[in-house]
């Protein structure tokens, strides 16, 4: 087959997966946004034959905080996805992490072109508007809601399959009348890529974090996440009489955010933005502890894909998230801790920190766990059969 992978973000297991389908003889063009600023996976050209690499918003700058500009942006790049498909012409499509503007836009050009698609459906992005709304984050909000909601389900609507991460998200593919077509196959990270590594590396030597206790956090903070929280464990250990410094790599509106809070409750920050994809087992080996965020409105139909990579990593792991939230489940599985991303759950979340900072045979037993756990789950092979079964059906069904 000829695929067409569109990873809006340039997560590294969408990267792997399109490698594993080349491999297996299909031609694939791998497609993601170099305007999305993110810690990006593999990307880079190699020796596998039938794969390619490329690119949509070479010259956009995103701004997530102006909408009516992003709203024209997002759409921009929908055309332009449009586009890249037009020239390529694939027997099928799959589409992951596209802002609903320019999801909107693909479907109905692979619609018009007649090439059957799949979505793959990462965040139901209507709930959380919908939950920001209730929250009386903006007045515009609610508006947005419904109108993303609408051309969400149009575009659900005209996909030839759909796969979920989590079973969750199947109740709201039944309200929009598209249950019949979805598969749920959860997310993984690649376990080649990203491996445990000593505590003690070049990247922390670098980083004159070799000896230093840390909280480490790698990875996104959008809206589903109150990056203040990070500051307040931090500052709350201190209380606890334990000096920790806490490291945060990433760029985007958390930024000031987290420098300000920690400018102004005296907590030792190393804020950096994102690292090259392959010292990533180095970013996160040097975290004695790594921490997941994630907000309860969002926590049901979201699976935070850093966690994933934690896991990979072999660290111990401290979820601030929802309990029903699947990353949630698997660091339980894993022998780490979840509490909710509440101030209210600080001060228990910081004591377990400690008792791992303090108890060196735990953390390295957390660590294995964590491999383990990781090593059982993520398998690409059966994965990647899933979904290349997936997009037969689809071709067969759209000959």
């Amino acid at each position: 087959m000829r695929i067409l992978v569109h990873d809006y973000s340039g997560h590294p297991f969408q990267a792997q997966l399109s490698r594993e389908l080349a491999q297996r003889g299909h031609d694939v063009l791998h497609s993601t946004c170099a305007a999305y600023v993110s810690g990006k996976g593999n990307l880079a050209e190699d020796a596998v034959t039938g794969l390619r690499f490329v690119t949509i918003g070479d010259h956009v700058v995103l701004d997530k905080g102006a909408y009516v500009q992003r709203l024209f942006q997002e759409t921009r790049l929908g055309l332009e996805l449009a586009r890249q498909v037009r020239r390529e012409k694939p027997d099928v499509a799959m589409l992951a992490n596209l802002p609903i503007p320019a999801l909107v836009v693909a479907a109905a050009a692979l619609e018009t072109q007649r090439i059957p698609w799949v979505l793959w459906h990462q965040d139901i992005t209507a709930v959380a508007l919908k939950s920001f709304a209730a929250a009386g984050v903006s007045r515009l909000m609610g508006v947005a809601a419904t109108v993303i909601e609408r051309g969400e389900k149009w575009s659900a609507r005209r996909a030839s399959a759909i796969v979920v991460i989590a079973d969750s998200f199947v109740r709201v593919h039944r309200e929009w009348g598209t249950a019949h077509k979805v598969t749920v196959i959860p997310n993984w990270a690649p376990l080649g890529e990203i491996l445990p590594v000593a505590r003690a590396n070049a990247w922390s030597q670098e980083q004159g974090l070799t000896g230093v206790r840390t909280v480490l956090y790698s990875g996104t903070i959008g809206l589903k996440h109150n990056p203040v929280l990070l500051v307040r464990l931090v500052e709350t250990l201190r209380e606890q009489g334990e000096r920790v410094r806490l490291v945060v790599v990433n760029d985007g509106p958390a930024v000031p955010v987290i420098k300000e809070a920690a400018a102004a409750r005296g907590v030792e920050l190393t804020l950096l933005p994102f690292q090259p994809y392959d010292r990533l087992p180095e970013v996160l080996g040097t975290g004695d502890v790594l921490v997941v965020l994630l907000t309860a409105d969002a926590g049901e139909f979201s699976v935070p894909s850093k966690t994933l990579s934690y896991l990979c990593a072999g660290r111990p792991v401290l979820g601030l998230m929802p309990e029903d939230n699947l990353a949630a489940k698997l660091l339980r599985q894993a022998g780490s801790a979840v509490f909710a991303p509440e101030e209210s759950s600080l001060a228990d979340a910081a004591r377990w920190v400690r008792e791992v900072l303090n108890d060196s045979v735990r953390a390295e037993s957390l660590g294995k766990e964590s491999r383990a756990l990781a090593e059982r789950e993520f398998a690409l092979e059966g994965c990647a059969s899933k979904f290349e079964e997936i997009l037969r059906a689809v071709v067969r069904t759209g000959e």
